[in-house]
């Protein structure tokens, strides 16, 4: 089997590709390789480097027989998006919908598609399940939504469709991201001592890297009568954003550590369920969120994270805002401030 990963060198990619290369499967990634590649030669991988956004490269990618496609590359998180609001919908919307159309027509048996838990805005609901109807915030959640309803349109025998709804992602990759809640609470503390939490009531679901993985292996594994059509959830473990700066303290042992407290306007806070995983598929997490924060700092003691809160490969907003992609933008400090804390 062949499986197609859009931006499979980023975050998340990173560490899947590799995982299914063990499990046997030929992988194509597809990516702009803006962070790098770092992924290791492979027999089985190949890459395709170029812009998700132009047709060619789309159909390159799909060129030989994709079985399956997970489709990872976005702009990923609400300043990221907002920094180019234009640019963030031709590569979340545009170009999702365009490889939606191209998948099908090149007889893509299985397409994952990776939306986000934040379509669902503020919920007072105790536990937040698929079924609830959605209330996207911001255009970057809008557009993951509109990407799910047009996917799941196109279902029918010969095309499968399956969505997954992540939680915050946290722990340590090769093509690490220090723009996530759980990692940038856990560099700061361990580079300044301190950390900054904006707000800190609203809830935010969690889910440590490797268990993020072993999700998209199930949806690829799973039989095609339990996904074809459906949504899950993945995220395994709920907190508020002081609770999780009162983890970082607790896991790194050092009582010196000062939380900052500041306010914030951003009010998403939502509570979620990964119940219909667990039932319907037979996956729940293996980790926790102190394993992401042990990981984290491990990786720091070796000296993984050089130059950790001023390199930009590590943030997003700063690399897109370098990469000659944007248009730029006069607030990029006020956003790049948000990610010190509590945005995904």
């Amino acid at each position: 089997m062949t499986i197609l990963v859009t931006g499979g060198a980023g975050y998340v990619g990173a560490l899947l590709v590799p995982m299914l290369l063990k499990k046997g499967y030929h992988v194509r990634v597809l990516d702009l390789f803006l962070y790098g590649d770092v992924l290791p030669p492979h027999k089985n991988l190949e890459l395709v480097s170029g812009d998700i956004r132009e047709g060619r490269v789309i159909k390159k990618a799909l060129n030989g027989g994709i079985d399956t496609v997970i489709h990872l590359a976005c702009i990923s998180n609400d300043p990221s998006f907002e920094l180019d609001p234009a640019l963030g919908k031709s590569i979340n919307y545009d170009a999702t919908i365009q490889l939606i159309d191209l998948s099908k027509q090149a007889g893509v048996r299985r397409f994952i598609y990776a939306s986000s838990s934040s379509v669902y805005g503020v919920k007072s609901e105790k536990n937040v399940t698929e079924d609830l109807p959605l209330t996207p915030l911001t255009d970057y959640s809008k557009y993951k939504a509109l990407c799910e309803e047009y996917l799941l349109k196109l279902q029918d025998k010969n095309f499968t469709p399956v969505i997954i709804r992540p939680a915050t992602v946290c722990g340590f990759s090769p093509r690490m991201r220090l723009d996530l809640t759980v990692n940038i609470l856990t560099i700061s503390a361990l580079v300044h001592k301190s950390m900054t939490v904006f707000g800190g009531s609203q809830k935010r679901p969690n889910i440590y890297i490797a268990d993020m993985c072993r999700a998209y292996i199930r949806l690829l594994t799973a039989p095609k009568k339990k996904i074809a059509g459906k949504i899950f959830n993945a995220g395994f473990q709920n907190y508020t954003v002081m609770e999780l700066a009162k983890m970082v303290k607790r896991v790194l042992g050092d009582p010196s550590i000062a939380i900052d407290v500041k306010p914030t306007s951003d009010n998403r806070s939502y509570h979620i369920s990964s119940a219909k995983m667990k039932k319907e598929l037979g996956f729940e997490a293996k980790h926790t969120v102190e394993e992401a924060i042990g990981d984290i700092k491990k990786a720091y003691e070796k000296g993984l994270l050089p130059d950790a809160l001023t390199d930009s490969r590590y943030y997003n907003i700063r690399m897109l805002s370098s990469s000659g992609l944007t248009r730029g933008s006069s607030s990029l400090s006020k956003m790049d401030s948000r990610l010190r804390g509590n945005d995904r």
